[in-house]
């Protein structure tokens, strides 16, 4: 995922479930850097990277590619 970006993000240690952020970077510490929004405020946020699931806002455009599943 490039940076900054905007992004969708879940975090349970913070309640956070599809929140709009936008990623800065990703730290080699273990942890994202995020600006979300809180009310009319904008605050720099650091998430871990293990109990955060973040979601590129932008969906991906190749919809003629579909992968081959064999079941």
């Amino acid at each position: 995922m490039e940076t900054p970006t905007e992004v969708l993000v879940h975090c349970d240690l913070m309640g956070l479930k599809g929140a709009r952020g936008r990623l800065l970077q990703v730290s080699p510490h273990g942890y994202y850097e995020i600006n979300l929004h809180f009310g009319d405020n904008q605050h720099r946020t650091l998430l871990p990277v293990g109990r955060t699931v973040l979601i590129a806002s932008d969906a991906e455009e190749h919809p003629g590619l579909v992968a081959d599943v064999e079941r």
